[in-house]
């Protein structure tokens, strides 16, 4: 399962469950956001580390300016990352 899979699948719970949405969409405010959010991933049973949510934050960034102008130096900046964390946080909003 890879990191937008497991993000789905925290979504479709946190829709469900107005509870572990406040608690996700909390872990914003932390002081060790992805930390937090990856601990309470955990205890929904969804194994996410930091690290697997930036690996693919970057991979996905990249990808675009690869695409973009032939992706060297002289890209253009790029407004934002594709962060899935965000990205996920931002879904809840809605």
């Amino acid at each position: 399962m890879d990191i937008y899979e497991k993000m789905d699948l925290l979504f479709n719970k946190a829709s469900k469950d107005a509870d572990l949405k406040k608690a996700i969409l909390a872990t914003e405010n932390s002081e060790n956001a992805l930390s937090d959010f990856c601990k309470l991933a955990s205890e929904q049973g969804v194994e996410i580390y930091p690290m697997d949510i930036i690996t693919e934050s970057e991979a996905s960034y990249d990808a675009i300016r690869r695409s973009t102008n032939g992706g060297g130096e002289n890209s253009p900046v790029l407004v934002r990352e594709d962060d899935a964390y965000e990205t996920l946080l931002n879904r809840l909003r809605n």
